[in-house]
């Protein structure tokens, strides 16, 4: 099919083009209103109907960047294994206000933080095998470190997750005490 520039189009024709736009990216999973104003500049939509369109969305309820920052939140946390502090970063990159993301993220606790933390660790101790300790420690620290948990949450949830494995993890308690 022939991508057809929205500014060709009548306003009417335009306008509904947009919202078609809109509704079948909102079909798929829900979005925030910056990634349907960037999807529709992409497309060559101008800025006034763009912004019609997103007041219009907003009103009705479907759009909203805080429902979607919870919703967010749960599905990373949970499924990823993401931190606090990635997924602010995550919702941050999708367009959402800091002040929303940080309120949506404070869902996550630090209990809940540190127990989704420890069964990263737990799965990931299982597919290490006989690797020297060294090597294990860097492994479980970079799982961690990727996933965007703070450094000493990773120190002390991999030191006490080797120990529960029977593994030393001597040189965690000299990087520790530094």
């Amino acid at each position: 099919m022939p991508r057809i520039d929205p500014s060709e189009l009548a306003p009417e024709e335009r306008w509904k083009k947009a919202k078609e736009v809109c509704f079948d990216l909102l079909a798929a999973r829900p979005r925030t209103k910056d990634e349907l104003r960037k999807t529709l500049k992409r497309k060559g939509f101008d800025d006034e109907t763009s912004e019609t369109l997103l007041g219009k969305l907003d009103k009705a309820g479907l759009v909203n960047d805080a429902e979607f920052a919870e919703l967010w939140v749960r599905s990373r946390h949970v499924q990823q294994g993401l931190s606090r502090t990635a997924i602010v970063a995550e919702l941050k990159r999708k367009g959402v206000d800091s002040e929303i993301a940080v309120q949506a993220a404070s869902e996550v606790d630090r209990e809940s933080e540190e127990q989704r933390a420890r069964e990263l660790v737990r799965k990931k101790i299982r597919s290490l095998g006989n690797v020297d300790e060294q090597t294990a420690i860097r492994r479980l620290l970079g799982v961690l470190g990727r996933k965007g948990y703070p450094q000493g949450l990773s120190y002390t949830v991999v030191k006490e997750e080797l120990r529960a494995v029977g593994a030393e993890s001597t040189m965690l308690d000299d990087a520790a005490t530094e």
